[in-house]
């Protein structure tokens, strides 16, 4: 079973995520919180095993809550996925840096969700052309041109791809490769940025402006 938390400051937003994962035969909802202390004090106490995060909240906003649960330094991190309305430039820089396993808008509708917490529990992360590489696409300022970092030409073909939204199979089936070839680049990949997930080489990608 999939345990969930839900920290937004709305009820009705809580309610509506609550009837989405408990419709789901291996989800269920651990938790709820209000505001973004609540959200981390739940969220250490509970260790449930996705945390669904809204970042305009009371008393701590979402994404200090976020650094504080999955962010760089943090020992055991938890996997959070951002839910939010706002999708500015810099909420989902600092969502990323702090380690978020996917951003979405909260209309992204019931699916798009379900998905989302599916994905940061298999250690991935939803990267979905529709919305997550559209708020990347705009991000601010890109990096500083540093290289490669390394990646042969084979990994910086996969990172693309994942920077496009696609997944392990569609990545496969574009390149001709296996699955598990992918795998192996991806792994390959996260040593080399360093990065801890897809989101993260995503932004390594958009930030280079690596794809168009």
């Amino acid at each position: 079973m999939i345990r969930v938390l839900i920290a937004d400051d709305q009820a009705m937003v809580r309610t509506g995520f609550g009837m989405i994962i408990g419709a789901q035969p291996d989800m269920a909802v651990v938790g709820e919180a209000a505001d973004g202390v609540a959200a981390v004090e739940l969220a250490r106490r509970l260790r449930p095993d996705v945390v669904l995060l809204d970042i305009r909240m009371p008393r701590l906003d979402g994404l200090e809550a976020l650094r504080l649960l999955a962010g760089p330094g943090v020992a055991d991190p938890i996997r959070v996925v951002v839910v939010t309305t706002f999708d500015l430039d810099e909420y989902v820089h600092t969502a990323l840096s702090n380690g978020a396993c996917g951003f979405l808008l909260k209309d992204s509708g019931p699916a798009l969700l379900v998905e989302a917490v599916r994905a940061a529990v298999s250690g991935d992360a939803l990267i979905s052309p529709s919305i997550t590489v559209r708020l990347l696409e705009h991000l601010s300022s890109p990096a500083p041109a540093y290289g490669d970092a390394g990646l042969s030409p084979r990994e910086l073909d996969v990172v693309k791809l994942v920077a496009r939204g696609l997944t392990n199979a569609e990545i496969a089936a574009r390149l001709f490769i296996a699955i598990g070839t992918v795998k192996t680049h991806l792994a390959s990949v996260q040593t080399k940025l360093p990065a801890r997930n897809r989101v993260e080489i995503a932004a390594w990608a958009w930030e280079r402006r690596l794809v168009g």
